[in-house]
């Protein structure tokens, strides 16, 4: 038996194939050179672990760069085709379905509205096995390339009890599932919209054997803006996401703080008026109660009827440039709001860098950061104030999706690179049916098992 704390060769193998991907994932191509030089791998490691990442197919030659004096060195890169992802966002009006390879080109998606039913858990689950299925289908994928299902949800993710594929094989053998989301375990506590304790990971489970990873979709929007956006490089940061609601992802010296119950980041939800306007939580004077896309088009009263949300926010929006004194002072009064709030951040957190995104933030961002801006200079304190840079996101209002794939990739690149066992699809089917999700889900999804 290992005694605890010690390394076994198997682990040492992993760490250095895990440094390897990384490194190549997200800063190649490199020569071996180059990754001997920045990892700090013996050239005998850097030569044995490529050589058995070539032979697994998991990277690949892409050309060579001339060398001092010597032979040229031949260029290292991860190989895009070798495996998938898919990312899930359960958004406001439809759920958003995508497969990726690995290098985060979309290949296909599947965009399914809500209907009448709006977020009953039942037809969620059914809409995301469905879209699931559509793009496997549409794009001939294996099954057996994909790494992992990654969901993001409104609410609060409660890990529950790993099995089946949960928080993926390699966080469950090195002991630290707590930040990949719930898997098949995932119960997902979404006040705003009506989800008390709703056991998402087990109705999923019902209909694919895929490894299933759930998390909160403003801690998706922080991983995918923290690795290839407008977060990149920071340490310390904060991504703020405005949809109908509002929320945020803490990164805390490089890593996600989630808080006792992962509940870290229900920056919505903060006062900012007491005895103020009724939030969709119940609670009154919430941030999100007057700047979330829901609460400004309800308190503009001038929107299209019918529209929707993103149509009445861009309606608003053009009602300001056209200098309608309702519609500008509304967005004023956001603005202050909004830097309000991010100086609570500043204050409260010390980041570097705050970046503003979700489709909602993204579509009035270059109106209202110069407000925002001169609003937190105002309330936050100076000094940690002038440390920090608020900026918008770079990665589009599709930013959760790609966070929610993010969330199988980290866990593959963890695992130096292993790819996950596949789990028994009716382990844990029973009590969904009072949801309706099971026979629709299994039956949508009946294609997808080995």
């Amino acid at each position: 038996m290992t005694a605890r704390g010690k390394k076994t060769v198997r682990d040492l193998r992993r760490g250095s194939r895990s440094t390897l991907l990384r490194r190549l994932y997200f800063d190649g191509p490199l020569s071996r050179q180059e990754l001997g030089s920045i990892t700090g791998l013996s050239g005998g490691s850097i030569s044995n672990v490529t050589g058995e990442l070539l032979a697994d197919g998991l990277i690949e030659e892409c050309g060579s760069v001339e060398s001092d004096g010597g032979r040229p060195r031949i260029l290292l890169r991860v190989a895009a085709g070798r495996a998938h992802l898919v990312g899930v966002d359960v958004g406001e009006t439809q759920v958003r379905v995508a497969l990726f390879d690995l290098a985060r080109t979309e290949l296909a998606a599947s965009d399914r509205p809500l209907d009448d039913r709006g977020h009953d858990a039942g037809h969620v689950a059914e809409l995301i096995l469905a879209g699931l299925a559509e793009v496997l289908e549409r794009t001939g994928t294996d099954p057996g390339t994909v790494l992992g299902v990654g969901v993001g949800v409104p609410g609060i993710v409660e890990q529950g009890v790993v099995g089946g594929g949960g928080v993926g094989r390699g966080a469950v053998e090195r002991g630290i599932g707590s930040d990949l989301g719930g898997g098949a375990g995932a119960v997902v506590h979404g006040q705003t919209v009506g989800w008390d304790a709703v056991p998402l990971g087990r109705m999923l489970r019902a209909g694919t054997d895929l490894p299933l990873f759930v998390d909160n979709g403003a801690k998706t929007l922080g991983q995918a803006e923290m690795w290839f956006g407008a977060g990149r490089g920071a340490r310390h940061a904060v991504v703020a996401l405005f949809g109908s609601g509002v929320g945020a992802c803490v990164i805390a010296d490089g890593a996600r703080f989630r808080g006792a119950t992962s509940s870290a980041g229900e920056w919505g939800h903060t006062k900012v008026h007491v005895g103020g306007r009724r939030c969709r939580c119940g609670a009154r004077g919430c941030l999100e109660a007057y700047v979330g896309a829901e609460a400004l088009v309800a308190r503009w009263g001038a929107a299209p009827s019918g529209g929707g949300e993103k149509a009445g926010l861009a309606a608003l929006l053009a009602a300001a440039g056209a200098g309608d004194p309702a519609a500008v002072a509304l967005l004023d009064e956001a603005a202050e709001y909004l830097g309000a709030a991010i100086a609570d951040l500043v204050n409260l957190f010390n980041p570097e860098r705050i970046v503003i995104g979700g489709w909602a933030g993204l579509l009035l961002g270059p109106r209202l950061l110069p407000g925002i801006r001169a609003a937190a200079t105002e309330y936050a304190l100076r000094f940690p104030r002038e440390q920090t840079e608020i900026v918008l996101g770079t990665l589009g209002p599709a930013a959760v999706t790609v966070g929610a794939a993010t969330l199988p990739l980290s866990d593959f690149l963890d695992s130096g690179g292993e790819f996950p066992r596949r789990a028994e699809a009716d382990a844990v089917g029973t009590g969904v049916g009072a949801t309706g999700a099971a026979a629709t889900g299994a039956a949508a999804t009946a294609g997808l098992r080995a």
